[in-house]
């Protein structure tokens, strides 16, 4: 099965590079291996004459937002045009453990034989566990000591290597470590690009799988491991990507997505719930880190 992997990035320079390394590290190496950089013409001479080989690609802002809807699907045309069977997402933070592509790999064949054998096939969104790293040690990361240095995330399934967890909730899925088969991406339909900036685009798509009747599947063995990096809780600098797309995906599905984000948000007085109309709206309050 040819596989691709498709990583998006902006800046993350130090980050990148350590994920080819752990891809050039694993038991098998992709066959493709698609940078798309969103805005960011650095990229390219960053992993230059490293291997895996990446083939660079670039998408321009939007507004000047980041468009991870449309960097994720010119990704996806790459490396189908190029011949991939199966796409494996990785954020550009994420490490792939030695074993990541295998066990998509394998999953992905027993999908692909369950859709032969049922009339409707079994089609699935192949997820794996991921681990939230703590700051780097002096000297960087090791790629050999990142499983000791966290545990998978305690949001999510947990499934022994080797195991399959068929079934799985869609509300639980995100993209920061996903597979699918070629046949599975054209069925969804790939990203919807109405969505710019930050959040809610992965939680559309799995929803829109989950309405095609494609289901999510949670794969042992194929860990990746995320790269700290300092973060806001809650992510007050992405309200208005967050106002933004939540009120799309509400247009689209009828319910909002990012829910603890926007109680957080209201607690802190930057929005407010019109009940009548079930919307949200800024109140005027000015954005600070410190909120």
């Amino acid at each position: 099965m040819r596989t691709a992997v498709i990583t998006l990035v902006a800046g993350r320079h130090a980050h990148l590079a350590l994920q080819q390394r752990g891809l050039a590290g694993g038991t098998r190496h992709p066959d493709h291996y698609v940078v798309v950089a969103l805005d960011d013409p650095a990229v390219a001479e960053i992993i230059r004459d490293r291997s895996p080989a990446a083939d660079v690609t670039t998408v321009q802002l939007a507004a000047g937002r980041l468009p991870l809807a449309t960097a994720r699907n010119v990704g996806a045309r790459r490396a189908l045009t190029a011949g991939a069977e199966l796409l494996v997402f990785l954020d550009v933070d994420c490490v792939p453990g030695p074993t990541l592509l295998d066990r998509y790999t394998e999953a992905a064949g027993i999908a692909e034989t369950a859709g032969i054998a049922e009339t409707a096939g079994d089609r699935a969104l192949l997820c794996g566990t991921v681990a939230y790293l703590p700051p780097p040690p002096p000297g960087g990361y090791q790629l050999e000591e990142l499983p000791e240095l966290a545990p998978p995330h305690p949001g999510r399934p947990r499934p022994a290597d080797g195991e399959i967890l068929r079934g799985g909730d869609h509300r639980l899925f995100w993209s920061l470590s996903f597979a699918l088969t070629a046949e599975t991406w054209r069925h969804t339909g790939g990203f919807c690009e109405d969505y710019t900036g930050y959040g809610g685009e992965d939680t559309d798509f799995a929803r829109t799988a989950a309405a095609r009747g494609v289901n999510v599947w949670w794969i042992g063995g194929a860990p990746a491991y995320h790269q700290h990096h300092p973060v806001s809780h809650p992510p007050v600098e992405h309200l208005d990507d967050i106002l933004r797309n939540g009120a799309l995906f509400h247009e689209r599905w009828g319910t909002w997505p990012m829910e603890n984000w926007l109680r957080d948000f209201a607690h802190l007085g930057l929005i407010r719930h019109d009940a009548t109309t079930d919307t949200w709206h800024r109140t005027g309050k000015p954005i600070t880190r410190a909120a």
